[in-house]
């Protein structure tokens, strides 16, 4: 970046980069990670002094001027105006002047934010759209508490529609409406399906980098909340794994089917892929069930070179297993074919969560049998909760590698007992089955222009940093008392749930967070004040660790600490049921 910034002529075209971007931050800004850093400091900086102003757009301008002028301190400070010039001078216009040269477009003489911001479009129409759209329709989310109050005296509540904000969805806002999902008939979308390919293509790359060759079988947790945000991404990306397109009816953009896309065009072998959906997924789209089942019996039916389609060479060894068993040849071709297993008929859940909620597991024997338990019932254009246990069974022994998608940073890992019941609950399923851990991956595209994939250990530790163990997130959740300590003994229990289940957590994570949640004074200041139970749940759960060696070497006075921290949580639980 410092080179290509230094280039002749590239200072007007590139006028902050990272020596500007320094002095702004007044930090060095060594790597990429830095420069990422920076500018989201600089951001922060920009709302912070548009709150300041009420989010008045006529604000702009001044707030531009006094957070990005020490930029150019150092650079020939001159007179405002020329230091402005240097950065922010319009863009020519089609008689090679800038637009508006040669009238005042603001009483004083100075530039308006419209002008000011032309030489960074991106900016002033970000804060224009933040001043003009955003802030306003944030202030009304007290319409919840209105509508609320309103559809409870039979009154109409206002439609809308429903999203993640964070993933450029900010029509979605103001909440409080009655909000309105998709047509399930038209998804995968067509921007699934492109985001779709670029997660499988992403997926497809770093298994190739870190085993040297194409993976055979996938397995993939598919839930419908994140279909509904996303259109479909999910479901494109097994699509494209397999290698099938979809097909969309141009006036009303459903789906009419798909297209199966030559091994030529593809570029590399197709992907077997098991899927895992959650009860929420088998209730509200039965129709993606019958297409995703459709293609894969379809592409099981090529007539193409057993290495070029995994899926193909499974199912006829499959079949041949079963007709050997006994079943007639076309049930065992029907059941050879499943690929999509979920909870039988009005069941919901992994059933992970209460064998690692009271203890009552032993090994990946024990996880294994639950998850397939619970889990191994077929879905399909013609199936509907088939007791196919056996065939889950043979499908997650041949996994290798396991996957779960993530469309939005509102929440992550450590924030919900779903990641590590349904994606854990394959990695220890498949350890146990297949005598091997599996690839773990974590597809993030929470930012659909630019989707990656990580391994679920890199996903945990940037977790960890970013938000468990951050002093910031840490005093925004105390701010809430019993519940806030409550969220912080829960976030211990899923990181020891992911763990358990998927071997990602360090030694060095569970010293971290025995320091910072159960032997800092503070801390236990704050627990002993709101809600001791939760003190003494986290010193527990941590000396579970311990026991089962999912942390290996603690310290050889951690266990002597914990113990005094839980014995101190459990007299203060016993002095409050005491009434003292």
């Amino acid at each position: 970046q410092r080179e290509e910034n230094g280039r002749s002529g590239d200072s007007e075209a590139r006028p902050l980069g990272p020596p500007a971007l320094e002095r702004l931050v007044d930090r060095s800004l060594a790597t990429n990670a830095d420069a990422l850093q920076g500018i989201d400091l600089l951001a922060g900086r920009l709302l912070a002094r548009l709150a300041d102003a009420s989010f008045d757009a006529g604000a702009i301008l001044d707030v531009v001027e006094e957070t990005l002028a020490p930029a150019f301190d150092g650079e020939g400070r001159g007179s405002k105006t020329s230091r402005l010039s240097r950065w922010e001078r319009p863009a020519a216009g089609p008689q090679g002047r800038p637009p508006g040269e040669g009238r005042s477009t603001r009483p004083d003489g100075r530039p308006s934010a419209d002008e000011l911001t032309s030489g960074h479009v991106a900016l002033g129409r970000t804060l224009r759209f933040v001043c003009e759209e955003l802030a306003p329709n944030l202030r009304r989310a007290e319409d919840e508490i209105s509508n609320l109050l309103g559809a409870l005296d039979g009154q109409h509540v206002p439609a809308g529609p429903s999203g993640a904000p964070t993933r450029g969805m900010a029509q979605v806002l103001p909440t409080g409406r009655n909000f309105y999902t998709v047509d399930p008939r038209a998804l995968p979308s067509a921007a699934a399906w492109e985001v779709g390919q670029r997660l499988a293509d992403e997926l497809v790359a770093r298994y190739l980098a870190d085993e040297g060759r194409y993976p055979e079988t996938m397995g993939i947790s598919v839930w419908g909340t994140s279909l509904m945000r996303t259109h479909g991404d999910d479901v494109a990306e097994i699509m494209a794994l397999i290698g099938v397109r979809p097909r969309w009816q141009a006036e009303s953009r459903r789906l009419t089917g798909f297209d199966v896309i030559p091994l030529e065009e593809l570029g590399r072998p197709r992907v077997d892929v098991v899927c895992r959906i959650s009860g929420f997924f088998r209730d509200a789209f039965p129709d993606l069930i019958a297409l995703l089942d459709v293609a894969f019996r379809t592409v099981a039916n090529l007539d193409e070179p057993p290495d070029r389609n995994a899926l193909r060479r499974h199912v006829v060894a499959d079949r041949r297993r079963l007709e050997a068993r006994g079943l007639d040849p076309d049930t065992a071709t029907r059941r050879a074919e499943f690929r999509v297993f979920g909870s039988p008929p009005g069941a919901y859940g992994a059933g992970i969560l209460p064998l690692i909620d009271e203890r009552n597991w032993r090994d990946d024997a024990d996880l294994a049998e639950v998850y397939v338990n619970w889990g191994g019932y077929a879905y399909g254009a013609d199936a509907y909760g088939v007791d196919a246990r056996d065939e889950f069974r043979s499908a997650l022994a041949g996994v290798e590698a396991a996957v779960k998608n993530q469309d939005t940073r509102e929440h992550d890992v450590f924030d919900s007992d779903d990641y590590f019941q349904y994606h854990g609950g394959m990695i220890a399923a498949i350890r146990s089955l297949a005598g091997r851990n599996p690839r773990r991956y974590f597809g993030d595209s929470a930012d659909p222009e630019r989707p990656r994939v990580r391994d679920l250990r890199e996903e945990a530790r940037r977790v960890f940093r970013a938000r468990v163990v951050n002093p910031k997130w840490i005093a925004s959740i105390q701010r809430h008392g019993y519940r806030g300590a409550l969220e912080l003994a829960a976030t211990v229990d899923y990181l020891f749930g992911y763990d358990a289940t998927s071997d990602v957590v360090d030694d060095w994570m569970y010293d971290c967070l025995a320091q910072t949640y159960a032997l800092e004074p503070e801390m236990q200041r704050f627990f002993r004040d709101h809600n001791p139970w939760a003190l003494r749940d986290v010193a527990a759960r941590l000396m579970e660790a311990m026991d089962r060696g999912l942390w290996q070497e603690p310290s050889p006075d951690m266990r002597s600490r914990l113990q005094g921290a839980y014995l101190a949580a459990e007299a203060d639980v016993e002095a409050r049921a005491a009434g003292n």
